[in-house]
């Protein structure tokens, strides 16, 4: 894996502030790290530190015809992932470039690891449940359930940021690629 390039989709939700700690580990075990945020978790990360540490542009947006290709990923994380990235991203829904390159990597055959950040309410939903069970049929890994991320109840999720597992993405993607 090493040289491999790795997307990080990073969503707003509020361990996305700690991004930076998956980019590390990731970088340990040898990827080659891009960002890409949705258009909201701009506001949550620090996009200059983490150019800084990847060496690389934050994408957010489609490029412009004159504007350099980024490498293809070899594989994709999203985290934190919210209810509405994993929504839009079992419908096909591409309004954003993250969502975009969610979109096809399932059928290019890129590995994708999901690591939710939802509350127990959302997780509950009909519809939500639904898009895990379509993602997971077209062979994303959603790491939520026990052992893997567990929903925490309405309105505290702050007190979960500090035990978001970061490492079990990498983890996952890991064990994935063996």
């Amino acid at each position: 894996m090493p040289g491999k390039v790795l997307y990080l989709v990073v969503c707003a939700a509020g361990p996305a502030a700690e991004v930076g700690r998956l980019v590390g580990l990731a970088q340990a075990a040898g990827w080659v790290v891009q960002i890409v945020a949705t258009p909201s978790a701009l506001d949550f990360i620090d996009v200059a530190d983490l150019e800084r540490r990847t060496g690389r542009p934050v994408r957010s947006r489609y490029r412009k015809p004159d504007e350099p290709k980024p490498p293809r990923a070899d594989a994709i994380i999203v985290a934190p992932a919210t209810y509405n990235t994993i929504n839009k991203f079992a419908l096909g829904i591409a309004d954003t470039y993250a969502l975009g390159v969610l979109a096809e990597a399932p059928g290019l055959g890129i590995p994708v690891v999901v690591l939710p950040f939802v509350n127990r309410a959302l997780a509950a939903r009909t519809a939500f449940r639904r898009s895990v069970e379509e993602l997971r049929a077209d062979g994303v890994r959603v790491l939520i359930g026990p052992g893997r991320f567990e929903p925490h109840e309405p309105s505290t999720g702050a007190d979960n940021f500090d035990a978001y597992p970061w490492e079990s993405a990498l983890a996952e993607l890991a064990a994935q690629l063996s």
